[in-house]
């Protein structure tokens, strides 16, 4: 049986969706961009269009929307530095003590409650942002561990990863969707004209599926390479010593990392290994560890 957590985030997520598409139908609406498929073949402009809008357009609602998914899906509860628990304060502190370090106005910082050990930042910009950590990393990590955790997060808003992520899908998606239409048009072509529309549609189907792999390859890839730089910007903000054993602290804990929901992957901090490498959002603990030590000392 599911778990209420579980039940909350998959309706959560089906809800987005479809904010998403009403959103950008409505946009395709005003742009007066109908179908664009015409008795000649494809009208190659229309298609642009279409693609576009709904490649660029719904990874831009979704980041806009992230912080607020973010906090209902994982239930993270808001803390402000005044609630008179002495660890809850701390953490507002050091997030607060990092930003300004970082030269970031003060982002949004919770807490929710989970045995797994995790911490995320995201948000649509650098004024706009969230730093939440889960009990789990609280309980298991020391503060010097846990500023590293904390340090890590605050340098990808420093650098603007989160909108350089949302761009990177976004053309993406674009790409996708364009080239699969285009190919399941020439298949249409080939076939009988009464199962035509059905072929295109199911050719599609088949490639937006295979080009969406390839394309989540090169998202993955940039996710992976964005973690290094933020583990160095850690290290400057921290100290190379708290960074490195924040992530020797996660190696030790890293089975206690929730992976069995994929659409959250980018708020998790542990990568995978052999052939999941290449659509792991995050590389191996063990080479983030080599990558800072072969680092000069800051």
């Amino acid at each position: 049986m599911l778990s209420l957590t579980i039940m909350k985030r998959i309706v959560l997520f089906l809800a987005t969706n479809l904010a998403v598409m009403i959103t950008l139908s409505i946009v395709l609406s005003l742009l007066g961009v109908g179908g664009y498929i015409t008795p000649s073949g494809l009208d190659y402009s229309a298609l642009m269009v279409f693609c576009l809008v709904w490649g660029m357009g719904g990874a831009f609602i979704s980041l806009q929307m992230s912080r607020f998914m973010a906090k209902m899906a994982m239930g993270v509860k808001l803390v402000d530095g005044q609630s008179g628990q002495a660890e809850l304060d701390w953490l507002h502190q050091t997030v607060g003590q990092l930003t300004r370090k970082a030269g970031l106005p003060m982002p949004e910082v919770g807490i929710y409650e989970s045995p797994e050990v995790n911490a995320f930042a995201t948000g649509p910009s650098k004024r706009r942002s969230l730093v939440a950590v889960s009990t789990g990393l609280l309980r298991s990590m020391r503060r010097d561990e846990v500023e590293g955790v904390l340090a890590h997060e605050v340098a990808h808003i420093q650098n603007g990863d989160m909108v350089t992520l949302t761009l990177i899908q976004g053309v993406v998606n674009a790409f996708v969707m364009f080239f699969s239409r285009i190919i399941a048009n020439i298949v249409r072509q080939m076939v009988d004209e009464k199962i035509s529309h059905l072929v295109f549609f199911v050719t599609t189907i088949v490639f937006d599926i295979a080009f969406g792999i390839l394309g989540s390859m090169v998202v993955a890839w940039f996710s992976r390479a964005r973690e290094f730089r933020a583990d160095a910007g850690g290290a400057t903000l921290a100290g190379k010593a708290s960074m490195i054993g924040a992530l020797q602290r996660l190696m030790q804990n890293k089975e206690m990392v929730d992976n069995s929901q994929p659409q959250l992957a980018t708020m998790k901090i542990a990568g995978g290994k052999g052939f999941l490498s290449l659509i792991s959002t995050h590389p191996p603990l063990e080479a983030r560890i080599a990558a800072l030590q072969r680092a000069p000392i800051l």
